[in-house]
């Protein structure tokens, strides 16, 4: 197995990931910015890899996607969770659907609260064992911190389903488990993000402070907290919505 974890120039609070199988020549790539796109089809090149799906975690409002993109000029799949608002052609992602990348396996977990078309990707190296290694977590759940629930308002409402996403989704699997967020320190998309961008479930269930609150602490926490939007969110979720067209 290869995974690559990118800080593009353009965001330097995000994260994104290619990761696959060189054994068999597949890879997947996450939550791709637009101006990332030849720096990973350089890496596939390089890799002597295939690039057959390419995943946005949630439709972003805090960059321009260049998942449909590279998905195009990949070959590949541009795959989204099925109930996303996106109006571009795209693969629709079930809840627990499995992916797969030559003896990588990632399943698809749901879990809306960031977004209502949130998603986290449970990968699994067959070629090492037969249990997940890591977890791509989005903007879920973050090193040190959660994602935020307000970006399109309900924020209350958004804050519950986040909660019942951590806790009823990614908190029941092992602590062993590694996380790979979708954004580290200096994101607006979540209060408080460390700058280590990556930790494992059982350091986050031990240290992660707002992990520790009940459902309606953690509700009345996050849903208040107050962070500024992201620069030009209106055009750039507008853009995300059908990348198929130019901005």
């Amino acid at each position: 197995m290869f995974l690559f974890q990118h800080t593009p120039a353009s965001e330097p609070g995000s994260l994104s990931y290619l990761l696959g199988c060189v054994g068999q020549g597949l890879g997947i790539a996450v939550d791709v910015h637009r101006d990332e796109v030849d720096l990973y089809l350089e890496m596939a090149a390089q890799k002597g890899i295939q690039i057959a799906y390419v995943i946005d975690t949630h439709v972003h409002a805090d960059h321009y996607t260049g998942g449909f993109e590279l998905a195009q000029r990949s070959g590949g799949q541009y795959a989204l969770h099925k109930d996303s608002p996106a109006q571009c052609a795209f693969m629709p992602l079930e809840d627990e659907q499995i992916v797969k990348a030559g003896n990588v396996e990632v399943q698809v977990l749901y879990t809306p609260g960031h977004t209502d078309d949130s998603i986290s990707l449970l990968v699994t190296d067959r070629s090492r064992a037969d249990e997940p290694w890591f977890v791509v977590t989005g903007h879920t759940l973050f090193v040190g911190s959660v994602g935020r629930p307000d970006l399109h308002g309900r924020e209350e409402e958004m804050a519950d389903k986040l909660y019942d996403s951590i806790h009823g989704r990614i908190l029941p699997l092992p602590d062993t488990l590694e996380i790979l967020p979708g954004a580290q320190a200096g994101s607006v998309c979540g209060a408080g993000i460390s700058g280590k961008p990556m930790s494992t479930l059982g350091f986050e269930k031990r240290y992660n402070p707002t992990l520790k609150l009940g459902r309606a602490e953690f509700v009345k926490q996050v849903a208040g907290t107050v962070l500024p939007p992201p620069q030009g969110l209106k055009k750039i979720v507008a853009f995300n919505l059908n990348p198929a067209q130019k901005d």
